[in-house]
């Protein structure tokens, strides 16, 4: 019997894996630090500081549990820094014929291992059963659907999860509570501060590495503060069941001008490190339902989030790769603004998310969606160069989960085929929503004029550019029944205000990938 080489990748650090509940006695585990894995796009240094350590620590629990591991680290003399090559190496220093590894999380790294299937050493894929339903599980359930909706998925899993659910029917009387979530901040409320998870000598290690090594990419490393550990994530899962889950339905979509976590559960990085399973996490989640510590509509989103909308983002990425990538319906051509990169803009919303980015390699999904998203929407930023940013300098982003949220949700770049409707909006929405307009130089009110909200212009220009694609579409025939009552004079004055507002931005130039990021900001 030939000896494996398993390869545990970054987002694989659970010890039920496939691959390791009955290793064979001679399997050797490898774990590899590889600068082309911190490089091809420039990943935020506390991501990468959070991924090196938490992999050194699960390396450190599998010596503990018997098993032969070789940890590559990224300063070791004889390191390739092609995770691939990296594998290849240590399977011959270990006399290896085969490597096994669990599907990984991206195309890019999945096309590689599989047309080195039938090489030496062999590379052999295994199914990543964390997941509640597997790629084919989904692509059953798609089948020739012209489009897919989310919620049909969702209501589907949870008949076959068992979770919130009453025998047949769904606990508390309905599926969806997305109705009763989403109010905005009251004026004044107490939002808990995350537990604070000090660095060991591995992470503080671990940490000096980064920035010799990272520390000119966008981000900064003070205040880390992510999990490495099982036990230091299931303190994190802890602390959002017993001080925020029951206020996170009310307040989910709600934006602050200097709260960057509220109520959310930040549980998304350790979900995606495997450091939590997703069964674990909803389990508590209705748990605490069940045991009246949290409302059903807090509870019910929160578990939307993950046993629907995470496992169905999946699914379609698995589904329509690697054609989905090159998605552009909009057909939108222009590069990245460059202060996506430093956070300079008098845009009060925009500054604040993308600082909060910067300081914490995270900011919470509306921001994502209505704030940097909805301005790259209505700008015409091209697919790739926001796809590479999200999957750049959020500590969560794996291609998985990153791609389709940021073509198919927030620049609608499918055609419909992910969200029933593109996701824009104008300043409106975020005053509604957050308090960041009060602290803004620009007016909320006003749609031209010089201190116009940049949003507002740019929203009515949008939805003229792309009449012809969307004012088919059922859900936005209200709006586009407000834009045809306008005057000519009016149309004509707020298109010449967005023309001012983009000739004003600066964006980097639309290339591919390499060149594209070739000149990020640190």
């Amino acid at each position: 019997m030939s000896r494996p080489l398993i390869l545990i990748l970054s987002d694989q650090l659970s010890t039920d894996l496939p691959l390791l509940r009955n290793p064979p006695d001679d399997a050797v585990v490898a774990l590899c630090e590889v600068a082309g894995e911190g490089r091809y796009v420039p990943h935020h240094p506390q991501k990468i500081a959070l991924l090196f350590s938490a992999m050194r620590h699960f390396a450190d629990g599998l010596r503990q549990r018997g098993f032969e591991v070789h940890y590559s680290r990224l300063e070791d003399e004889d390191n390739y820094h092609d995770l691939l090559d990296e594998a290849e190496r240590l399977a011959r220093l270990y006399h290896c014929s085969e490597i096994r590894v669990i599907r990984p999380g991206d195309w890019r790294l999945y096309e590689r291992m599989t047309r080195r299937r039938r090489g030496r050493p062999a590379w052999q894929l295994v199914e990543d059963d964390r997941f509640f339903c597997s790629p084919d599980g989904f692509a059953d359930w798609a089948g020739n659907r012209r489009q897919l909706r989310m919620e049909h998925f969702y209501r589907l899993m949870r008949r076959e999860s068992g979770l919130l659910m009453d025998g047949d029917e769904p606990a508390g009387g309905q599926w969806n509570f997305d109705h009763d979530n989403r109010e905005p901040l009251p004026d004044r409320l107490d939002i808990p501060a995350p537990p604070r998870h000090q660095p060991d000598d591995t992470t503080r290690e671990v940490l000096e590495l980064v920035e010799r090594h990272f520390g000119d990419h966008f981000g900064s490393l003070e205040g880390f503060n992510w999990p490495v550990t099982r036990r230091q994530a299931l303190s994190d899962l802890r602390h959002f069941i017993n001080h925020l889950l029951a206020d996170f339905g009310c307040y989910q979509d709600a934006i602050s001008d200097q709260e960057p976590f509220l109520f959310h559960s930040r549980l998304s990085v350790s979900l995606n490190t495997g450091l939590l399973s997703p069964r674990e996490v909803c389990d508590a989640a209705e748990r605490a339902w069940r045991e009246e510590r949290a409302p059903i509509n807090a509870v019910e989103g929160f578990i939307r989030q993950i046993l629907g909308w995470r496992e169905f983002v999946r699914g379609v990425y698995w589904l329509r790769m690697p054609a989905y990538k090159r998605e552009n319906r909009l057909q939108a051509e222009r590069g990245l603004p460059d202060f996506y990169w430093s956070g300079e803009t008098e845009m009060r919303c925009l500054n604040r998310a993308i600082t909060m980015t910067r300081d914490h390699a995270y900011a919470h999904h509306i921001q994502r969606l209505m704030v940097t998203g909805n301005f790259a929407l209505l700008c015409g930023v091209k697919p790739e160069a926001l796809c590479d940013w999200y999957l750049a300098v959020y500590a969560d982003a794996h291609e998985w989960v990153e791609l389709p949220n940021t073509l198919g949700m927030v620049l609608h770049a499918d055609g419909g085929y992910l969200g029933s409707k593109p996701y824009c909006a104008s300043g409106k929405y975020i005053n509604r929503m957050s308090d960041h307009c009060r602290h803004c130089r620009y007016d909320v009110k006003s749609t031209t004029g010089d201190n116009a909200c940049p949003f507002n212009s740019l929203y009515w220009d949008f939805l003229e550019r792309h009449e012809r694609e969307l004012a088919g579409n059922h859900r936005m025939k209200l709006i586009y029944g407000s834009l045809h009552r306008m005057s000519d004079e009016r149309r004509r004055a707020q298109r010449d205000k967005a023309r001012q507002v983009l000739e004003a931005i600066r964006f980097e130039p639309a290339y591919g990938r390499e060149d594209h990021l070739a000149g990020y900001r640190s």
